[in-house]
């Protein structure tokens, strides 16, 4: 019998173990997802897709274009209520809210202002929340309760020319991101339990894109477009690794995010184009090695993804595209225009899903023959500039006042 007992509880165990991480796995704590390459774990794509989705809540949080973050049962929105910039914990499974914090927003001027919330999206670990507003302060928050941490504001009213953008972050128990404006800036990392600076890299400012994490034979680097390059710094110490020019051209801007895959480094932007190169170690430091360049096609305002060999994104006029990722030929062009450029695409198992401005969500095969369409879903009334979060059979979005849940079924 105390065997049996034994049995029971060593299977209850594992059990307990098997569902937490499958809670973990549908995680969504950052930017672009758990590993911030736009990647959904846990999807399964239906056999017949509806033709439309089953809301099951639906919350007003305020204006902004930040993608929330889900970490088990609570999601996180960065929103803009009035003069104020908030955070808030709601309750995954019903929208409540469970808690807020808010303090006065910078005024967002000229062109951006028609965008006056916070377009960076939270990042969440270690029981913290860190967040970046439009006027550049870096906020971290216990995530529990809501209690401010710490709050860093270190280039006052310095801003790029539509305001900050980036998404911070966490990285060995360091938040990081790239603050202030053009000709002056600096990746910053602090520490995440204290806000103490751990270092800086000044050299160059930030423009909207965001960073991602690379590792090249046990060094862990920060990899980001900034206003006129592409570079590495190390996340030990925030040294200059290795650095390549990419300057926008005319009405072009630096807004994606490198795809990162292995050694391999894949980066965009209107105008120039889709580069791909290889990160090595010699003797002197880190070199990049060119391996192939596109100049036919590129994003402007999304981030394109990885899926098996493929590249996959809008291009700056707001048609979905497909590159090889081996060779950087283009595949395909859809011949369909979906807004002006400003969209999220996803990984999500067997189909990738894209999510335009215009608030229809587009499901398609990861094909490098043709665009195969296989569902077209209206999910919000209002126009949808942030990514939608993918946890199991659920999609979050976050329209330009609300937040809804959405369940496949």
């Amino acid at each position: 019998m105390k065997n049996a007992d034994r049995s029971v509880g060593v299977m209850m165990a594992c059990m307990l173990l098997i569902s937490s991480a499958f809670v973990s796995a549908q995680d969504w704590p950052q930017w672009r997802g758990p590993n911030r390459d736009g990647k959904a774990s846990g999807f399964t794509a239906p056999q017949t897709w509806p033709e439309t989705l089953t809301q099951k809540w639906k919350t007003t949080v305020g204006s902004g274009d930040a993608t929330p973050a889900l970490v088990g049962d609570k999601l996180y929105v960065f929103a803009r209520q009035d003069e104020d910039e908030v955070t808030l914990c709601l309750d995954a499974g019903s929208g409540k809210e469970l808690w807020q914090d808010k303090y006065a927003a910078q005024a967002v001027t000229g062109a951006a202002s028609r965008h006056p919330g916070p377009r960076s999206s939270p990042a969440v670990a270690d029981g913290k929340v860190v967040t970046l507003g439009v006027g550049g302060v870096f906020s971290c928050l216990d995530a529990a309760t809501g209690k401010v941490l710490w709050r860093k504001d270190p280039f006052p009213k310095v801003v790029p020319t539509f305001f900050t953008s980036m998404s911070p972050i966490i990285v060995d128990g360091m938040a990081i991101a790239h603050l202030g404006g053009r000709g002056n800036g600096a990746i910053l990392a602090y520490d995440l339990a204290t806000g103490n600076e751990k270092w800086q890299w000044d050299a160059e400012g930030p423009e909207y894109a965001s960073p991602a994490l690379l590792t090249v034979d046990g060094t862990k680097q920060i990899v980001t477009l900034t206003e006129k390059s592409i570079v590495a710094v190390g996340v030990a110490d925030g040294k200059l690794l290795w650095q390549l020019p990419f300057a926008p051209q005319r009405r072009a801007y630096n807004a994606a995010t490198p795809i990162v895959h292995g050694q391999t480094v894949i980066y965009a932007g209107a105008g120039r184009g889709t580069k791909a190169v290889k990160i090595e170690k010699q003797a002197a430091g880190f070199v990049a090695q060119e391996l192939w360049s596109n100049p036919e096609v590129a994003p402007q305002y999304n981030s394109p993804v990885l899926k098996g060999g493929l590249i996959f994104g809008f291009s700056d006029r707001g048609y979905l595209y497909c590159i090889s990722a081996e060779t950087g030929q283009t595949a395909w062009t859809d011949a369909t225009q979906r807004g002006r450029g400003f969209a999220a695409i996803l990984d999500a198992g067997s189909c990738l899903l894209a999510l335009p401005s215009n608030s229809e969500l587009v499901a398609f095969k990861p094909s490098e023959k043709q665009y195969e369409e296989v569902a077209l879903i209206k999910v919000s009334d209002n126009a949808t500039y942030a990514h939608p979060v993918i946890a199991g059979n659920r999609i979050l979005v976050k329209d330009q006042d609300a937040v809804t849940m959405w369940t496949v079924e």
